[in-house]
């Protein structure tokens, strides 16, 4: 016999729209509290649930705000990616510029994109909403949502914030890094990963976090560091340069004024900032933006690169400004790297806990 709330999950399917309602609004608790309840009777709530994001907007918004919070479960996420008809649902509503749930369908393609079949969104071909993409690939349209998004430019009621998270994850597997580094013939030859990079100082946490995440991710391809290194446009045997440092490093740098010694050879995106000019407030952003630069010094020449445009002394600001032990660990671990010796070679540079101490604050690695 079905208990009182099995009984109540069963009313999710009713023909009645009011008790539909009802049920929406009286299980979304449930989705945290007790979520083995939606997998009742072969994942019966889990398949209404994904009728009813097709509901009236009250109904849909609790049906979509419940599939987020059970989608970290494998069983359900599993019966989420396996259904393309719902996945295209999905895209549809992310794309249209009236959809008013559009943020909450992004939160729930974040949490679809831990499936490693998340790569379809690279291949799947759909209709091209003409407002808002030139192509005719999932992924692409995606991302341009994220980028007008920014701007409040394409849905009054939706950021596409949470865009970020699936793009992060898409960036883990070999076949989306490649994508993202590879100019787009359906989108006017733009390479994927600039429209990201700009956004490593938007004023949204969740953009940021996602926008580093996804370059670090992109940076385990190693084939790609001379392009990522060099200036944008410049030419490089692997092609155009995409001028990554500056978005990097900038996230990095507070208003600190450097000596001439230090500044010679700095990147001009990085010279003369504004007295105002604030660092990343969040830590665990600072450290993902340092193991970036920690894994582009996997080559040579990204380590002379990094020599040569004077990474050094903004680490040392950083680790100088920062009581956090864990971006004072990974300054370090950059440092070590950088200011190394190569075999064969002069004088090693002063390590972060050489230095000198500053009249305000001790230098300490944790």
């Amino acid at each position: 016999m079905p208990t009182e709330l099995e009984e109540l999950v069963e009313f999710l399917h009713h023909g009645n729209t009011q008790i539909r309602q009802i049920a929406a609004e009286n299980l979304v608790g449930y989705t945290t509290a007790q979520p083995s309840l939606f997998k009742y009777n072969q994942l019966e709530p889990i398949k209404d649930l994904k009728m009813l994001i097709k509901d009236y907007p009250p109904i849909a918004k609790n049906a979509l705000t419940m599939l987020v919070n059970l989608s970290e479960d494998s069983e359900v996420l599993g019966c989420l990616m396996e259904d393309d008809p719902f996945m295209e649902s999905l895209l549809k509503r992310v794309t249209d510029p009236k959809e008013k749930n559009a943020d909450l369908v992004c939160m729930l393609v974040a949490n679809l994109a831990k499936s490693p079949n998340i790569t379809k969104l690279l291949t799947l071909s759909r209709t091209v909403p003409k407002t808002l993409s030139t192509s005719p690939f999932a992924i692409d349209q995606l991302l341009d949502c994220f980028v007008k998004g920014a701007t409040g430019t394409y849905n009054a009621d939706a950021n596409y914030d949470y865009l970020s998270y699936p793009v992060a994850d898409l960036a883990k597997h070999e076949e989306g890094r490649v994508h993202f580094l590879t100019p787009r013939e359906a989108d006017a030859n733009i390479v994927p990963l600039t429209k990201l990079i700009v956004f490593t100082e938007h004023g949204s946490t969740i953009r940021r976090r996602g926008v580093a995440n996804t370059i670090k991710n992109i940076c385990f391809h190693i084939p790609a560091h001379e392009r990522l290194l060099a200036n944008e446009g410049d030419e490089t045997d692997s092609g155009a340069g995409i001028g990554l440092l500056p978005y990097i490093l900038l996230p990095l740098m507070g208003s600190e004024e450097y000596d001439d010694d230090d500044t010679e050879g700095m990147l001009d995106e990085v010279q003369l900032l504004p007295p105002d000019k604030a660092r990343e407030s969040q830590n665990d952003i600072i450290i993902t933006h340092l193991e970036t630069l920690l894994l582009l010094t996997t080559t040579r020449q990204g380590r002379d690169r990094l020599r040569a445009i004077k990474v050094y002394p903004i680490v040392r600001e950083l680790h100088l400004h920062s009581d956090d032990p864990e971006v004072r660990e990974a300054c370090d671990r950059l440092v070590q790297v950088i200011m190394r010796d190569e075999e064969g070679e002069g004088k090693e540079m002063p390590k972060l806990e050489e230095l000198p101490d500053d009249d305000d604050q001790i230098v300490e690695i944790a």
